[in-house]
């Protein structure tokens, strides 16, 4: 079964776009982990390192650095093909759909803090390598991570993974960056250091701790989700940016844009006919998605890339049926874009889907 948190991420094709949206600055070391799981496996890395445009000489260098899109793409094409979650961090892997299966338990909460107390009960029971709790005390809720075995030399890929997984997973479910008044890590302070200034934000970084951990403010416990079953289904479809990017709050105009271009069902949905249907100016749509670090063609490609992918996953539809269906007008532009999205052809993409493990 494909797991919709791990559908490809695709990189762009102008390397100096890339640069300037996502700047390169997540360590060789995080790749290095990457490559690691491979080495533990006896596989081969040099497809992953492609899909993820990673010249393979630069892994001799750690001092180079690459972008949070690129190491999206890394960990995506690297869980594909190991069928683990987890990267080899843990005895056993985390097969297909774990972290979902996490999150699906998580959202039916009132409340942050019992959603993130079943994380971390839950997350307990898939994996015994580490151990997470959720405490409050003076006004301060504490995210703690116990080792419950030596983890070697994926120690710090892991405890940073983990802990920026749930972190992001609990701004995504209340739909506001949680702001961390201090985050600790039980090892040196690394060559990269300034990086995690970037991966957890504001507060203060203390290495050397006893224990890893996350404190914020213990009110947000009491936060109401802003999520529910729906939400998360897409979500899913692209879980990777939580982990490894800071989350940015979505706004207001592109989730009611998104929600309009969702129940079109064929896509056809214009700058007109949204802007009548959301009382402003086609000028002003345009402006107002902009600010919120969106585009309306950006939007749509989006849909019409989930439709795509559910259609073909779900279903025995002609190609050409899709095509019409995600507001196409003919099949080979449908094959076109669908390579872009995801490297592809459509009935590539639904045969390799066929052959994935259950």
């Amino acid at each position: 079964m494909l797991t919709p948190s791990l559908v490809k991420t695709p990189l762009p094709h102008n390397a100096s776009i890339a640069t300037k949206s996502h700047p390169a600055i997540t360590p060789m070391a995080f790749v290095l982990a990457v490559v690691q799981a491979y080495e533990q496996r006896q596989l081969s890395p040099l497809e992953a390192l492609n899909k993820a445009q990673i010249p393979p000489e630069l892994l001799s260098d750690e001092t180079q650095c690459i972008t949070a899109l690129q190491m999206e793409a890394l960990c995506d094409a690297a869980m594909r093909e190991l069928d683990d979650e987890t990267l080899g961090w843990f005895e056993r892997r985390l097969p297909w759909g774990s972290y979902g299966m996490l999150a699906r338990a998580s959202i039916s909460a009132p409340h942050l803090g019992l959603a993130l107390a079943r994380w971390c009960r839950h997350h307990g029971l898939i994996a015994a390598d580490i151990r997470l709790t959720l405490t409050e005390e003076h006004g301060i809720a504490t995210l703690t991570l116990q080792e419950c075995r030596p983890l070697g030399a994926m120690r710090e890929f892991c405890l940073v993974s983990v802990l920026r997984n749930i972190h992001g997973f609990a701004s995504w479910l209340i739909n506001d960056a949680i702001a961390l008044q201090k985050a600790s890590f039980p090892f040196a302070a690394p060559a990269h250091a300034a990086v995690y200034g970037v991966l957890f934000p504001p507060g203060e970084l203390e290495f050397d701790a006893t224990e890893a951990s996350l404190q914020f403010d213990a009110r947000l416990l009491q936060a109401p989700l802003a999520r529910d079953e729906a939400a998360l289904n897409r979500m899913l479809q692209r879980a990777l940016p939580l982990q490894v990017r800071p989350y940015q709050r979505e706004r207001t105009l592109v989730q009611r844009v998104r929600q309009l271009l969702t129940a079109s069902s064929e896509g056809q949905q214009t700058a007109e006919t949204l802007s009548r249907q959301l009382h402003v100016s086609q000028r002003s749509l345009h402006r107002q998605l902009k600010e919120e670090g969106a585009s309306l063609q950006a939007l749509k490609d989006e849909i019409r890339r989930e439709r795509a992918i559910a259609l073909l996953l779900r279903t025995s539809r002609p190609i050409k049926r899709i095509a019409q269906a995600c507001g196409f007008l003919n099949d080979k532009s449908f094959i076109r874009a669908f390579r872009l999205w995801t490297g592809l052809s459509p009935s590539e993409f639904r045969k390799s889907a066929s052959h994935r493990p259950d």
